[in-house]
């Protein structure tokens, strides 16, 4: 019988929670999303036996415990904030308004148990494992809750080695796979070179083919050494059963760039975007490789990010707009100097008085959106099962012979936006408020508000109705599919009034372009009450004036980016950008 442990430690930023690899978020179970999500290895009882180890594997293994042995020797001798004024889709103020007003409370995570029993901090014999198993009271299998435990707290390979010895010693040199895989973390973590190519030495002869997970932990583990080329092969390898993962693009690309050879890692980022949107930080290595590089066509493949991402309305992150920023003023002889700063309500950069473009869809974006919502959300949505073909009809017929309207508000909604008070009393406020600005406002509610109760007068709501256009549905009905209709039909003056962020209908929409058209006339046209007490004067939150995408003249470059200390929704924008200009 043959029994073996592992040796070696070394350093390696963290992965659990630093590093997007394994996406994990508070709260979360590192170890079994470790296992499940991230690499696909469902608690398979695939075994590695040394007993049958082929030659090549018991080379590698000899070559361990010969470094087993001296690293024990070793081992033994050593002991933001978000602005006060903000628009409704300002990142930070989906936040800021769940705090402000709780509706709901989260459901708690139920509290982490203490540990059953502490984590060893040196290798331990035999012994001293035995003791250990036998102080654990947990349910869970003993080996695989303490292997996920060292995965988790990021132990040292020492430690997890003499885990493996003593496994393999009890078990006619048998250990589990997902013993190994975790090992195999652990030395990818504390970036163990040696010690990760011993061991895709040690799969490669056990296995024929290697699960999705494995390749992706030996992908990164490669990258950094001189047989980075190796990964490639695995990459290759995942490309035979299914489709490589943006993690696994990004660790070649990142090696490829570590090792100058930028012509597999732009092949690798043209074949990543064929199916999958690129990580900012495989973008963010392609501007920082850059900052070296005096070539044109270089240059204009970085330019090509930048409309990448306007076209596709993605935001850097602070750290990637930094790269950005060093990457243009890198090109000494262009001679482009970058600013951090914001835009103006009125549009304008502070960093430089130029304007933005503007939020207002031309009139040919108007005409396609228009077209594109009603037949994807309104004829043929899934409004239907709420809203019967014969209503939906009926309420184009009312739209269609009322002049356009200037405000479409939801009035169930608008109603219940301050709890304590009346429904139909804050539903006049708004309406009475709008109507002396001499607007033209449609209601949109449903047949139970005209039902005379403690929160329904029937004097408030014939008050309403003198004061505004209305158009109520019946009670089953859903009210957005009429709101985005009489909004749309009346023009691009109209506005509209909901806490609703219509990201269901959105949804609906059928292509990329079409949704962002959607969310940039949403922007420009959906109006947020800020909470005052009703009988007080109806103010607005300001509706944003200029677009949040990346854009360019030629001789500057605006991009928005997301700061690092503020949560921002996706159907938020950043409010920090770089501002970035050419000195003539």
């Amino acid at each position: 019988m043959m029994t073996f442990c592992f040796t070696g430690i070394r350093s390696f930023p963290k992965l659990w929670k630093s590093n997007p690899y394994l996406g994990l978020s508070p709260g979360h179970s590192h170890t079994s999303l470790f296992l499940k999500d991230c690499f696909g290895i469902r608690n398979q009882q695939k075994c590695f036996s040394l007993k049958t180890a082929s030659p090549q594997n018991t080379k590698a293994m000899n070559l361990l415990l010969t470094r087993a042995r001296s690293g024990r020797k070793g081992e033994e001798g050593r002991n933001k904030q978000v602005p006060s004024e903000s628009h409704l889709f300002a990142a930070g103020a989906a936040k800021k308004r769940s705090q402000m007003n709780p509706q709901s409370k989260d459901h708690a995570l139920p509290p982490v148990r203490n540990n059953i029993i502490q984590l060893p901090t040196k290798p331990l014999n035999s012994e001293e494992w035995d003791k250990l198993k036998e102080d654990f009271k947990g349910k869970a299998n003993f080996e695989n809750w303490i292997i996920s435990q060292m995965a988790h707290y990021n132990s040292s390979v020492d430690v997890a080695k003499s885990l493996l010895a003593w496994v393999a010693a009890k078990n006619n040199g048998i250990v589990g796979y997902n013993l190994l895989v975790k090992y195999l973390y652990l030395c990818v973590f504390h970036k163990q070179t040696s010690e990760v190519f011993d061991v895709y030495e040690i799969m490669k002869a056990r296995y024929k083919i290697l699960e999705s997970g494995a390749n992706t932990l030996l992908i990164r583990g490669l990258i950094h050494s001189d047989r980075w080329k190796e990964a490639l092969l695995l990459l290759e390898d995942i490309k035979k059963v299914m489709t490589p993962s943006k993690k696994n693009y990004n660790d070649c690309i990142q090696g490829a760039l570590l090792h100058q050879d930028v012509n597999i890692a732009w092949n690798l980022y043209q074949e990543l975007l064929s199916h999958d949107i690129p990580m900012m930080e495989t973008l963010k290595a392609f501007f920082d490789f850059g900052k070296d590089i005096k070539d044109d066509q270089y240059s204009n493949k970085l330019l090509n990010i930048l409309l990448y991402l306007r076209n596709s309305q993605l935001y850097p992150g602070e750290s990637f707009a930094h790269s950005i920023k060093t990457w243009f003023e890198s090109v000494s002889e262009e001679q482009w100097k970058g600013k951090f700063t914001t835009i103006q309500k009125s549009g304008q950069c502070l960093g430089c008085g130029k304007n933005i473009e503007s939020i207002h869809l031309s009139p040919e974006e108007y005409e396609l959106l228009k077209g594109k919502v009603m037949r994807d959300v309104i004829d043929g949505g899934d409004q239907y099962r709420k809203t019967t073909p014969q209503e939906l009809k009926r309420f184009q017929n009312f739209v269609k012979y009322c002049p356009p309207f200037d405000i479409v508000i939801d009035g169930l909604n608008v109603a219940k936006m301050f709890p304590k008070a009346r429904e139909s009393q804050v539903l006049l406020h708004v309406v009475s408020q709008l109507a002396k600005q001499n607007l033209r406002v449609l209601v949109l509610g449903r047949k139970h508000m005209l039902t005379s109760r403690a929160r329904w007068r029937k004097d408030e709501m014939e008050e309403v109705q003198k004061q505004a256009s209305c158009f109520f549905a019946d009670n089953i009905s859903e009210d957005d599919p009429f709101l985005l209709y009489a909004t749309l039909h009346s023009g691009n003056h109209c506005k509209f009034i909901t806490k609703d962020l219509m990201r269901d209908h959105k949804a609906c929409l059928a292509d990329a372009k079409t949704q962002r058209l959607f969310f940039k006339w949403q922007q420009g046209h959906q109006l947020a009450i800020i909470n005052k007490l009703p009988g007080s004067k109806l103010t607005f939150q300001h509706i944003l004036s200029y677009d949040t995408v990346v854009q360019t003249t030629g001789d500057s470059w605006h991009i928005p980016y997301d700061e690092d200390l503020v949560e921002r929704y996706s159907y938020e924008v950043p409010t920090k950008w770089l501002c970035l200009q050419r000195k003539k």
